[in-house]
C-alpha cells in the first residue's frame, strides 16, 4: 500500500512544518518568474486566462524566494539524497548558484526533450531543464539512464503539467520502495502519481485550490493508494519538541 498526503498552502510555509532530515527525495516545478516575461511577449500560452491554461490556477513564485526555498529543501532532506528542479534556461542561471551556496552539489541540467515543438520566436521550444542537485552522496539506481529524457509533452492538460512517466524516471533513480517523495508545488499531481505508482510515499503542497481539487481526484483514483496526514507518514515528535523548546526560549 502506498500513501499520500496533500496540503493546501504556500510551499515554503509548508516545508517549514516538516522535520529536519525526514524526506528522501524532492521533485518540484515552481511557477517560475520568467514565465511572466514570456507571456508579455507572446512566446507562451501557459499563463493565458483560459480553462485549458488558467492564470488563476497558480501564482508566480518570484526568484527572490529561491534562497528560502532551497534552504528549507536542504533542511528537510535526509543526508545522501537528491533534489530535482524543473525550470527554463533563464531560471537555471538564477537557481543553480543559490542551490550551491545553500550546500547542494550541482551535477548537471538534465534535458527533457518534449519531442514536439511548442511556442517560441528564435528557434521554437522543444526542451526544458531539470536541475539535478545532491545533498551528500547517493548513487543513482541505474547508471545507464542518459541525461536527455525523451517523453512527449502533455497537451491540453493542467497548466505546465509534466508527464508522470518523466517524474517516475527520477523517482526510480533516486529512491527505494516506501521512501518518501515530496513536491512543494504539486500542481497537477504528476509527481504524486509517479511516486505512488512506483510504491513510494508522497507528500505535497500547493497554494492553488484548483490544484488541490485536481490532484486529490487524480491520486485517489490510483489503485492501492490511500490518503493520510503528514503525521501518519513522518515522525514529528522530535521536531515538535524542538519547536516547543524554541518557543519557550523566545518567551523568556
Amino acid at each position: 500500500m502506498s500513501y499520500y498526503a496533500l496540503t493546501h498552502g504556500d510551499a515554503i510555509d509548508w516545508l517549514q512544518t516538516l522535520p529536519d532530515e525526514s524526506i528522501d527525495l524532492v521533485i518540484t516545478d515552481p511557477p517560475y518568474e520568467s514565465l511572466e516575461k514570456h507571456r508579455a511577449i507572446g512566446t507562451t500560452t501557459r499563463l493565458k486566462d483560459s480553462k485549458s491554461s488558467s492564470n488563476q490556477w497558480f501564482n508566480i513564485f518570484p526568484n527572490n524566494r529561491f534562497p528560502d526555498l532551497f534552504s528549507e529543501v536542504f533542511r528537510v532532506l535526509k543526508p545522501n539524497t537528491h533534489f530535482y528542479l524543473f525550470c527554463d534556461q533563464e531560471t537555471m542561471f538564477e537557481a543553480k548558484p543559490i542551490g550551491e551556496k545553500i550546500g547542494f552539489k550541482f551535477w548537471k541540467p538534465i534535458v527533457w526533450d518534449k519531442e514536439k515543438i511548442g511556442m517560441g520566436y528564435h528557434y521554437r521550444a522543444r526542451y526544458e531543464f531539470i536541475l539535478f542537485f545532491e545533498k551528500g552522496k547517493r548513487k543513482l539506481n541505474d547508471l545507464s539512464i542518459p541525461d536527455v529524457l525523451s517523453i512527449p509533452r502533455i497537451w491540453k492538460g493542467y497548466p505546465t503539467e509534466k508527464p508522470a512517466a518523466l517524474s517516475k524516471i527520477l523517482v526510480e533513480q533516486s529512491t527505494q520502495e516506501n521512501e518518501i517523495v515530496i513536491d512543494p508545488f504539486f500542481g497537477s499531481g504528476s509527481v504524486g502519481e509517479a511516486s505512488l505508482s512506483a510504491s513510494r510515499q508522497f507528500l505535497g503542497s500547493d497554494i492553488s485550490d484548483s490544484a488541490l481539487e485536481h490532484a486529490s481526484l487524480r491520486l485517489a483514483a490510483i489503485d492501492g493508494t490511500e490518503s493520510k496526514t503528514p503525521q501518519d507518514l513522518i515522525d514529528f515528535s522530535a521536531y515538535n519538541s524542538a519547536a516547543q523548546q524554541t518557543l519557550d526560549l523566545a518567551e523568556l
